[in-house]
């Protein structure tokens, strides 16, 4: 089955200009590598099955934070460097995803309530950016690079992790307005 969305998808498109906006002129960070990957990861992950594709050795999708970081490592379950500097960009990616437009989810993780959760210990922010360091370490080897991979955007991404957590939270508040009924009624009017 193919999981990939067409590049010419109205949902790149939104993503791709959502973020080149926020990053460019709200941040003033205009790196076209970064709004990329962040847009990628925003279509990436409206998927379930991408959000949760790293899994363990039964097949079951990891979804805790501490179970990816017991995956990821070479001496326990990740059995190559391959799959460790996987599992550390998925860490990363999965991190800066939910820090940047689901905070009250962390926000609930970290409640009285919800103390059992194994994420609870966790600090999302410092977990991603040390595991988008780590990918950006293991990527001086050619074989493990692709388009989007190379070692600088993911420096990049561990150095600036909080400004792209911002970054995601102000997209997240361009789609809340999209879906405001008072924004739809003015497109109507102007379309």
């Amino acid at each position: 089955m193919d999981t990939q969305i067409p590049e010419q998808h109205p949902l790149r498109q939104l993503f791709g200009s959502l973020a080149e906006k926020v990053f460019a002129e709200k941040l003033g960070w205009a790196d076209f590598k970064v709004t990329e990957y962040v847009s990628t990861l925003l279509v990436d992950f409206t998927r379930s099955d991408h959000l949760y594709r790293i899994k363990d050795s039964r097949g079951a999708s990891v979804e805790a934070v501490v179970e990816l970081l017991y995956e990821s490592e070479v001496i326990h379950k990740a059995g190559s460097f391959e799959r460790e500097r996987d599992v550390h960009r998925h860490i990363g990616d999965f991190t800066l995803f939910m820090a940047g437009l689901f905070p009250e989810y962390l926000k609930r993780i970290k409640s009285a309530g919800l103390i059992y959760h194994k994420d609870f210990l966790i600090d999302y922010v410092k977990t991603g950016k040390r595991s988008y360091r780590m990918v950006a370490e293991f990527g001086d080897r050619p074989q493990d690079m692709d388009e989007h991979s190379s070692p600088p955007l993911f420096r990049k991404l561990a150095e600036n992790f909080e400004l792209c957590v911002l970054g995601l939270g102000y997209i997240r508040g361009d789609l809340d307005r999209l879906q405001d009924p008072r924004y739809q009624q003015v497109r109507r009017l102007l379309n």
